[in-house]
């Protein structure tokens, strides 16, 4: 029960689309522009640098504060903060990829995941902030540093989990680590399309020179 709790909470606040409603504000619907999603990287194209880092903050926030409250409510019972931890930002990342009344058309989920990666490790954080950085700077790639995030999220949690640094019950590694495989596989779900732009040498490159809007 207290999973499908955790999981249902997340997709609610996750259909906080940040996207969708600042474009709203300045009469756009984002959708009908660039990819076509509400997620940070069309925001940023669409509509500025500044309405970027706002979209960004609103999905990052929107996953990383019910975590963090999450991760309170479970702190005295260890065995289980974790996976909560991952059930809640699962459910949040779901809300954004697939709000119901949006037609299921959302973001890809990134910001929300890296306020999930906030919300479990900081020493993972440091490390997916330094590769996105680097990829990103050198490849100007958005996509495919937000895969490596995915990566990185997916190989550490499997790697700490099973030396014991989240204090989980081993009977519940096996449910944590496909929690973590559906995350870390959603973010390369909904990076599909810029896979297969990538392998042809198609892929969109960010622009170092933001516009101001």
């Amino acid at each position: 029960m207290e999973r499908i709790i955790c999981l249902v909470a997340g997709y609610l606040l996750g259909l906080i689309q940040s996207g969708y409603f600042y474009g709203k504000t300045h009469e756009i619907d984002i959708r009908n522009y660039g990819s076509g999603n509400t997620g940070t990287t069309n925001a940023l194209r669409v509509m500025g640098a500044k309405a970027g880092a706002i979209v960004f903050f609103g999905d990052f926030l929107k996953s990383l504060l019910p975590c963090l409250l999450v991760r309170a409510i479970f702190h005295d019972r260890p065995e289980m903060e974790y996976l909560m931890i991952l059930y809640t930002g699962l459910g949040v990342i779901l809300g954004h990829n697939y709000p119901f009344y949006l037609n299921f058309k959302g973001g890809k989920g990134i910001a929300a995941t890296a306020g999930l990666i906030v919300a479990l490790d900081l020493r993972m954080t440091l490390l997916c902030i330094i590769a996105f950085i680097l990829i990103v700077g050198i490849t100007r790639y958005v996509s495919l540093g937000s895969l490596v995030v995915a990566v990185i999220l997916f190989a550490w949690l499997l790697l700490f989990a099973g030396m014991g640094a989240y204090g989980l019950d081993r009977k519940l590694l096996p449910e944590f680590y496909i929690m973590t495989a559906v995350i870390s596989g959603l973010a390369f779900w909904r990076h599909r399309a810029n896979i297969g732009r990538l392998v042809r040498g198609t892929e969109n490159k960010i622009s170092m020179s933001f516009g101001k809007k």
